[in-house]
């Protein structure tokens, strides 16, 4: 099965063409059922006397909105909705294969108990949590800055998990450990602090909800080899894709949103299409 695909289009069905244990990784983005449409706006801001936004020192600007993206976020059966499609996943996994399963606070629990239904409980590798700190902070409660990340694998006895391959990260508290420690760095544990696509970096497409490469680089240096077929079925702004070509996995990435597919086409410079070429 060919690699460094885009497909626009229903996941389900498309899915269900897929030859069983044609993947080495899925890492699964869903919509989080938040109950409401999230949107992202690109603006430009130059300098103008006449503008409608004042700046530091009185200084006027003009703000001119360039893109606008969106995608409805609610589902009346969450569950229902994930169900066959975690059981696509769990067919197309090959017997060394691994299933990232991103969610939040919504219905990650909820999410947790079908997972031990389709894979089985002793499937169940990790919960990761990816911790950012960004955006508003609410005052009448613990502002909620993480994301979870469910981990199951498709053979406990066989999966494929490389340590020794994922970039090292810096000690928390340095001086505790050997200055050969402190410059080796230590493996990541199952909670990962990683700030989130920066509103004015360069890796910022304007798809609502884009996730760092960051993350997504280091699931498939732990759970794949160079080579590697590698599936996002809510490809979103195609961060998978972009993590993979970087590391020289091969990658399929389907979204039935013509948003999503317009930003990944300029993303990855790869033409979308309705079926998996032949």
């Amino acid at each position: 099965m060919r690699g460094d695909v885009i497909l626009h289009g229903d996941n389900l069905p498309l899915m269900e063409a897929f030859p069983a244990g044609a993947f080495r990784m899925v890492y699964a983005d869903p919509p989080f059922n938040t109950g409401r449409a999230q949107t992202r706006s690109t603006m430009r801001v130059t300098p103008d006397a006449d503008g409608d936004r004042t700046g530091f020192g009185g200084r006027r600007y003009r703000t001119e909105l360039l893109e606008r993206s969106s995608y409805r976020d609610s589902f009346d059966d969450y569950l229902g909705f994930l169900e066959p499609r975690l059981r696509q996943i769990h067919r197309l996994l090959d017997a060394e294969g691994t299933l990232y399963l991103h969610l939040d606070q919504h219905e990650a629990h909820y999410a947790k108990l079908l997972l031990d239904e389709v894979f089985g409980r002793d499937a169940f590798l990790n919960e990761l949590i990816w911790a950012y700190d960004y955006g508003a902070k609410p005052k009448r409660r613990w502002p909620r800055k993480h994301d979870t990340i469910l981990v199951y694998v498709r053979d406990p006895a066989r999966y494929h998990f490389d340590s020794a391959a994922v970039e090292r990260e810096p000690y928390m508290a340095p001086g505790l450990v050997t200055a050969e420690k402190a410059a080796r760095g230590k493996l990541p544990t199952d909670v990962w602090w990683h700030t989130i696509v920066s509103p004015t970096g360069r890796e910022k497409t304007g798809y609502p909800t884009q996730k760092p490469v960051g993350i997504v680089r280091r699931m498939l240096q732990a759970s794949t080899r160079p080579g590697d077929l590698v599936l996002d079925p809510f490809a979103g702004s195609g961060t998978l894709g972009a993590a993979a070509a970087e590391l020289g996995r091969r990658y399929v990435l389907v979204d039935e949103s013509a948003e999503a597919v317009a930003v990944m086409e300029r993303r990855l410079g790869v033409r979308a299409s309705a079926r998996l070429p032949a």
